[in-house]
This record gives C-alpha cells, sequence and structure tokens, in this order.
C-alpha cells in the first residue's frame, strides 16, 4: 500500500471503545518486519479489517495515533534482540474505535538462528490499569514526544521506571497482577512467568 493510499484509508478516530469478548486472545503473525501474515478470527473482529485488507500490511496499520512512539522503539529493540516484550498497547480499529491490549510474543527462528516470524498474543487489559496509570503515562509520554522527540520521552520513561526501581515489563505485570488479584480476590502469589503463562494460555 503507496503512503498516499495509507493516508486515504487512515480511519476517522471516534474517542469509543471497541466492544469486544474481553476473554478472547487476539493472535497473528508477521515477518522480521512486522508484515502480517495471519490473523485469527478475534483480530479480524476486533480490528474491524477483512483478513484481504490484513494480508502483507505493516502491523502499524493498527497503530493509535495516541500511542507513545517510545514504546514500540523499545518493544522492537527487544524483539529484534531475540527477547519477548510485554507491552500494553492502545490499538486502532478500522472504525475509528479503539481497543487496549496486552501483548506476548514467541519469537520462531530458522535453522541458522535468525529470526523468521514472531507470533503475537494480545489480551484485554483491566480498565482500572488504564484508566489509573497506562493513560496518563503514556499522555506525558506522548506531550514529550511532541514537544523534544522520543529520545528525551524515553529519557523520561527510564527515569520513572528508576523511580519505580522496575523494568517496564515489571511495572506492568504488577499493575495487572495486583488488579487480577483484586478483581478475582486471589491471593496466591506468582511468579512473573507464571503470571504471564497463566495470562496469555501458555
Amino acid at each position: 500500500m503507496d503512503l498516499d493510499n495509507q493516508a486515504k484509508n487512515t480511519p476517522i478516530i471516534i474517542d469509543k471503545e471497541v466492544s469486544w469478548d474481553k476473554t478472547q486472545v487476539i493472535m497473528s503473525k508477521t515477518n522480521p518486519r512486522g508484515i502480517i501474515e495471519y490473523a485469527n478470527e478475534v483480530f479480524v473482529d476486533v480490528c474491524g479489517y477483512e483478513d484481504y485488507e490484513l494480508m502483507g500490511q505493516p502491523h502499524n496499520i493498527i497503530r493509535h495515533p495516541d500511542m507513545p512512539k517510545v514504546i514500540f522503539k523499545v518493544l522492537w529493540e527487544k524483539l529484534k534482540g531475540g527477547e519477548n516484550f510485554h507491552a500494553i498497547v492502545k490499538n486502532l480499529a478500522k472504525s475509528g474505535r479503539y481497543y487496549w491490549v496486552i501483548t506476548d510474543f514467541e519469537i520462531a527462528k530458522d535453522d541458522k538462528g535468525v529470526i523468521a516470524n514472531y507470533f503475537a498474543r494480545r489480551r484485554a487489559v483491566p480498565q482500572e490499569v488504564i484508566t489509573n496509570h497506562i493513560e496518563p503515562l503514556y499522555k506525558k509520554l506522548w506531550q514529550i514526544e511532541a514537544a523534544s522527540g522520543v529520545e528525551y520521552s524515553e529519557k523520561y520513561l527510564n527515569g520513572f521506571l528508576e523511580e519505580k526501581n522496575k523494568t517496564y515489563v515489571q511495572y506492568i505485570m504488577e499493575l495487572i497482577y495486583e488488579q487480577e488479584k483484586l478483581n478475582s480476590k486471589n491471593t496466591k502469589e506468582e511468579e512473573e512467568k507464571g503470571f504471564f503463562s497463566r495470562f496469555f494460555g501458555r
């Protein structure tokens, strides 16, 4: 798709959430450059694009303009280094509505150890986590990017995380785990890997 067509096809933003079954898992497969090679039915239903509209397109076809670029910068640095990365992302549906998800990746390599594909699972995020923590942080990062660029957005994010003495993944994991615990009244302690394995059904 050329840039002119992409601009014409960019949805008009509607500040309303997509209505979807948040118990479902959104799945996709991309090549190392983030080009979509597969999307499951849940992905198609939630984003509103048909399969044929998604295949061969960059995954940023669903990138919401509210998202700070620094989150994708860090995500791609980790993935290209062969490391899984969990990120909370606001996506843009074809209708112009939004939906929030948390990502989980499997990295497939060829027999030479070169990354061949990324398999992504995405689940809904508790609304309290979005409203109380993620939206205020992302808004600040976006504002810094608009004023001073991604470099300073990343410096702010690093400072924010250093103050909390956590990595980004540890920070969002703790937010979600604490909210899930509140929601389910489950007090069982779980380690990071165990929590995400349960969360993503892996």
